[in-house]
């Protein structure tokens, strides 16, 4: 009888979860002040978002607030108190531990103010000006750069900051007080310059010639921006998104690394270091010659002609719903169009073709015997790629060092991994970076990929993650990331038993897990996440594999081979289900 109460009583509350988790919702609002109001928002420890949108000619924009919860929003929980000319709004959980997240979209041209504790505060639009106050909560900011006035301070730490134009230096004040204080404007002038010609324009007498100067009127002239932020510890970053922040925001000087990157011309990657060390960029970008471009290759004439149509060899990769490559395929598996006209495949063939490999090795651990974990871990991969295979090892902590150059070697692979000790910081993206931009770059159309044995965390980068992705698809380089947690290797080392207790704590953390993956996708490798020591091996001899399994698939055409590029015209496809075809290179059928 007691069970079938408890049962019935278990039932119940399980029922009414349910029914509260469906009742959750969200809470929207209209809030409805015109333009040039001033609203200020407090949510103590959830996120403020904060939109400026433009209406069209004679509407007005529609004002509102929407607030978020997983557990759902109460309308009591969102306060909204004021009328004309100032409105404030609150938000007030019922559960301190509850966190609601708020956005509130408003007309172009207001007063804003934000205040937040553990939070972030989003600024989206052109503002009359914005008031930002938090504790350990990012400050990010999306407004028009015409014109901005700006005033940021710190009060109980060196400042984190990010901007995506050079700002003023930093000011350090009593109490542990630090401060920026300056103005921009985007033709990069000095305002206070730029004053001074615009009142001398207005003083000049009527019908005098203004000369090359141009005077705008009121409503041509920029909407000036006034920014004034105040945080005890938190992140400011100034028209940067948060996905593209390196993991240490101090400004320093250059590795070795940074050096190259910069070098390398790659603009996507120098304005990623500019940005995180605008006076070291500065100062080592002046020392540089003028960027000269990569030589290119003319197209050859002396080849051989089909008497009705050019023959062309295709090297391609065929991969499935998980982005690993399928073996085993011939010519009645594919499909080759250009322009919509099938072409007639000639012959399909397993490419044999060596590669280019780096091997890129994460030495920043310093727990016991990490040193010869990551020694006999690499020779394992050098037996194990093909004996015409190129091979690079490239190792990284704080910088990067070349422990090897391409060779076939394995002997001297095998030596050169006797000549480092492990230690220091993680600046694993900058080492990625570098790999790509310099290491790969004279090889750019090669048959190349990326092995990397990390554990995934960065902590002394001047790139973010998502300042890479553009670069990392030019390159057309494989990446292979075999993540290995750092206390895994411990255990392994010391020889000792995992405890599955423990096991979460030799688990990767979700951030590096998440990059892992999609490094591997964005390239088209495979992402190995490693669990037990024994799989490494297995991840080597599965790339290995992949590596092998392209295809050359050689055609009949009628249209002309522009350079070594590969034509938008052409589709090549494959007849399997789920499959996809990714074209690596396209080249005169009999050309090296």
């Amino acid at each position: 009888m007691q069970f079938a109460v408890a049962r019935v009583l278990g039932l119940t509350a399980v029922i009414l979860a349910f029914c509260t988790l469906s009742q959750a919702q969200d809470v929207v609002r209209d809030i409805g002040p015109g333009d040039g109001a001033s609203i200020q928002v407090i949510n103590r420890f959830g996120r403020i978002g904060v939109k400026a949108e433009s209406a069209p000619e004679g509407q007005a924009v529609h004002s509102f607030l929407k607030a978020t919860s997983e557990k759902g929003v109460a309308d009591s929980e969102i306060s909204v108190v004021g009328g004309k000319g100032g409105i404030v709004i609150t938000v007030a959980p019922a559960d301190t531990k509850k966190r609601i997240d708020i956005v509130v979209t408003l007309p172009e041209g207001m007063h804003i103010a934000a205040e937040t504790v553990a939070g972030s505060i989003e600024v989206i639009g052109s503002f009359a000006s914005v008031d930002a106050k938090s504790d350990t909560g990012t400050i990010v900011t999306d407004v028009p750069s015409d014109e901005i006035r700006y005033f940021f301070t710190w009060t109980e730490s060196h400042p984190r900051y990010l901007a995506d134009f050079d700002i003023a230096d930093v000011k350090e004040r009593a109490a542990g007080r630090f401060e920026i204080r300056g103005a921009y404007r985007d033709d990069g002038t000095s305002i206070k310059k730029k004053k001074k010609k615009e009142k001398e324009a207005e003083d000049r007498p009527a019908g005098d010639p203004p000369g090359d100067e141009v005077v705008r009127t009121a409503a041509q002239k920029p909407r000036p921006i006034s920014l004034n932020f105040i945080t005890a510890r938190g992140i400011i970053l100034l028209n940067v998104p948060e996905s593209e922040v390196m993991s240490d925001l101090r400004e320093r000087p250059l590795t070795e690394a940074a050096k190259a990157i910069i070098r390398s011309g790659d603009g996507l990657l120098m304005e990623a270091i500019r940005r995180a060390s605008p006076k070291y960029f500065g100062d080592y970008a002046r020392t540089l010659p003028p960027l000269i471009s990569q030589p290119s290759f003319s197209q050859r004439t002396d080849l051989p002609q089909n008497p009705s149509a050019a023959v062309k060899t295709a090297l391609v990769r065929v991969s499935d719903l998980q982005n690993r490559s399928i073996a085993g395929l011939t010519a009645n598996d594919f499909e080759v169009f250009e322009n919509g006209t099938p072409r007639e495949i000639v012959s399909v063939e397993r490419s044999t073709a060596p590669f280019n490999l780096v091997l890129l090795l994460d030495v920043s651990g310093s727990v016991e015997n990490y040193v010869n974990f990551i020694r006999k871990a690499a020779r394992s991969f050098v037996e194990t790629v093909d004996k015409n295979d190129r091979v690079s090892i490239i190792i990284f902590n704080d910088d990067v060092k070349v422990l090897s150059k391409f060779t076939t070697d394995k002997g001297k692979l095998s030596e050169s991994l006797d000549s480092f000790d492990a230690g220091g910081g993680t600046a694993y993206y900058d080492a990625l970076a570098y790999t790509i931009s310099d290491t790969l770059r004279p090889l750019r159309g090669d048959r190349s990929a990326i092995v990397i044995l990390t554990d995934g965390d960065d902590n002394r980068s001047f790139l973010s993650f998502d300042s890479m992705a553009g670069s990392i698809q030019e390159s057309g380089a494989l990446i292979y990331p075999l993540y290995v947690p750092s206390g895994l290797i411990q255990a392994a080392a010391l020889g000792q038993d995992i405890d599955p207790m423990r096991m979460k704590y030799m688990s990767l953390t979700a951030k590096s897990s998440g990059e892992g993956a999609k490094l591997a996708k964005i390239s088209g490798g495979v992402y190995y996440p490693i669990t037990q020591i024994a799989q490494i091996q297995r991840a080597y001899e599965d790339i290995v594999l992949q590596l092998r399994s392209a295809y050359n698939v050689t055609f009949r055409s009628d249209e002309s081979l522009a350079g070594n590029g590969v034509s938008p015209k052409l589709r090549i496809r494959s007849k399997r289900e789920n499959t996809f075809v990714t074209i690596r290179s396209l080249k005169p059928a009999g050309s090296n």
